[in-house]
């Protein structure tokens, strides 16, 4: 599980900066217009009303809240159901933020979520989490590498990923999709808002 977007913070604002304010900013296309994508096994597309209960449930996984430092303390499925409608439906529309859904692709059950946020006119920020029934199938470094195909037809010429070093397999899962370590770990704030040794990753799409 890598990085999802920080508490309170717009996805077209960092370091507070909006990133409309930026020479060369170009809008990004209606993410809508690019998914659903899928492998054989693995099918990123966008949130649904069906998932919410999966995911409200998954983030309260042990594992999710320790290394995904989610933006919020809990979700229930109303509030998954709320920020579909609008937080996520305005950020896919304008296509400064995709909170998209991994799922299965025999049946496109709920796996995980995967955010794509950040987004500057060359590159974006990448995230990912996986509840306890996706992980051990490959599915987080499949929908890694659908991400990065729909970056490339975003326009973005490059990914970004942030991990904490001692989340090993997320580690192994960022590699396993092309991305490389840029630099030496750095103290950073975590999503979470809490501070941690930081591994920043990219990848060109």
């Amino acid at each position: 599980m890598s990085f999802t977007l920080r508490a309170g913070e717009s996805p077209a604002r960092r370091n507070g900066v909006s990133r409309t304010e930026e020479p060369g900013y170009v809008r990004r296309v209606d993410l809508r217009t690019l998914l659903p994508r899928s492998t054989d096994t693995v099918t990123l597309r966008a949130l649904e009303h069906r998932d919410a209960a999966a995911y409200a449930a998954g983030t309260a996984d042990p594992q999710v809240r320790r290394f995904a430092h989610l933006p919020e303390p809990s979700y229930t499925p109303e509030r998954v159901r709320e920020l579909i409608d609008t937080v996520i439906d305005d950020g896919l529309r304008s296509g400064t933020l995709g909170v998209l859904a991994v799922a299965a692709a025999v049946d496109d059950g709920f796996l995980g979520s995967l955010v794509v946020y950040d987004v500057t006119p060359s590159s974006a920020e990448v995230g990912f989490w996986l509840a306890p029934e996706g992980r051990g199938r490959g599915a987080a470094a499949a929908s890694l590498r659908l991400a990065r195909s729909m970056a490339g037809d975003a326009g973005l010429t490059r990914l970004r990923a942030r991990t904490m070093v001692d989340n090993v397999a997320s580690v192994r899962v960022l590699e396993a999709a092309g991305f490389r370590p840029q630099g030496a770990p750095v103290s950073d704030t975590t999503p979470s808002g809490r501070t941690a040794l930081v591994q920043e990753f990219a990848v060109g799409v």
